[in-house]
C-alpha cells in the first residue's frame, strides 16, 4: 500500500492523499523456467506461490517443493520454486505459459484446451443454513483490512461453520486471492472439504476451477458469475451461491447443500 496526493473536488478544492493498493510483477519460476508472470500485491508471496502451485496441478503435495526462493529484482518479484523430478518432467511436458494483469486468470495460455480442461468434480455431502452464510458475510468487511485502507483489492476467504473461524487473504488480482488462501490452507493443514470459500468479486470458470482444486464443495460470491462459471460449478458438483448479502442471497447450482424451506412459486402474471 502506498500513499499518493490527490486534488479531490466536493463542491470545493481540497488537497488530500488517498491509499492505494500496490502491484507488481510477480513471476513464478520452476527450476529457473518461468512458467507465469502475474500482477499481483507484494504480500503473502510464499502462500501465493504455494496456492497457485496446487491450483494448477504443477504439485500434489508440499513435498513436490523442494526450495523455494523470493528474488526482490528491480523489474518485479520473482518466486523460485524448486520441484522433486516427477513433477518437474510433468511440468515441462505441460508446457503452459500465463501473463495474467489484475484482473484476468486466464490470459496468455496458448491452449484453447488448458483454457477450458475439465474440472475436478466434489463429492460432499456437507450442508450448510442461510444463518450461517448470512454471518460468514457479515464478518467479512471487518476483516478486510487492505481493502479498507485502499477500496481497491479482493478478497478471499475460508470460513468453517464448525467453529467460526475464518481464514482470509487479499490481492488486486481476486485469483491471486485466491491462490494465496489455497496456499495458507495447504500449509495450515486445513480440511478444505468442510469449509466454505467466500470470495469478493466476480466468479468466472477460473475460481471455479481453483475452488475445485481445493476440495471445496460450497463457493459464495458477493457478486454475479459468468453464465460458463455457473455450467461448470453444476458440473464439477459445486453449490455456487453468489450476490451475498448479510439477508440473503442467490442458489445457481446445487442448491440441496443449502438447508432453506422452500415457498410455492407464485406468479403475479
Amino acid at each position: 500500500m502506498v500513499r499518493v496526493r490527490t486534488t479531490t473536488w466536493r463542491g470545493t478544492v481540497n488537497e488530500s492523499q488517498r491509499a492505494l493498493p500496490e502491484e507488481v510483477p510477480v513471476a513464478l519460476t520452476y527450476d529457473r523456467v518461468t512458467f507465469a508472470v502475474m500482477m499481483a500485491s507484494p504480500i503473502n508471496l510464499y502462500e501465493f506461490a504455494l496456492g497457485f502451485s496446487i491450483s494448477e496441478g504443477i504439485i500434489r503435495e508440499l513435498a513436490d517443493i523442494t526450495d523455494f526462493e523470493l528474488a526482490v529484482l528491480p523489474l518485479g518479484i520473482e518466486c523460485r520454486i524448486s520441484l522433486v523430478a516427477p513433477r518437474k518432467e510433468a511440468l515441462l511436458s505441460r508446457r503452459r505459459h500465463i501473463a495474467g494483469p489484475a484482473g484476468c486468470g486466464l490470459c496468455g495460455i496458448d491452449s484453447l484446451a488448458e483454457a477450458v480442461r475439465p474440472i475436478e468434480g466434489v463429492v460432499s455431502k456437507f450442508s450448510v443454513t442461510p444463518e450461517t452464510i448470512a454471518s460468514a458475510i457479515r464478518q467479512l468487511p471487518t476483516l478486510q483490512t487492505l481493502n479498507r485502507e485502499t477500496r481497491g483489492v479482493h478478497a478471499a476467504a475460508l470460513f468453517d461453520p464448525a467453529n467460526g473461524d475464518i481464514m482470509i487473504y487479499e490481492d488486486v488480482g481476486r485469483h491471486n486471492a485466491l491462490d494465496k488462501l489455497i496456499g495458507a490452507a495447504a500449509l495450515a493443514g486445513r480440511d478444505t472439504s468442510s469449509g466454505i470459500v467466500i470470495l469478493t468479486s466476480r466468479i468466472s470458470i477460473e475460481l471455479i476451477q481453483k475452488t475445485a482444486r481445493m476440495g471445496c464443495a460450497i463457493l459464495v460470491a458477493v457478486s454475479v458469475p459468468t453464465a460458463r462459471a455457473v455450467r461448470e460449478a453444476e458440473a464439477a458438483g459445486i453449490t455456487l451461491i453468489a450476490v451475498a448479502r448479510d439477508d440473503g442471497f442467490e442458489i445457481f447450482t446445487h442448491a440441496e447443500r443449502v438447508k432453506v424451506a422452500y415457498a410455492p412459486f407464485r406468479s403475479d402474471g
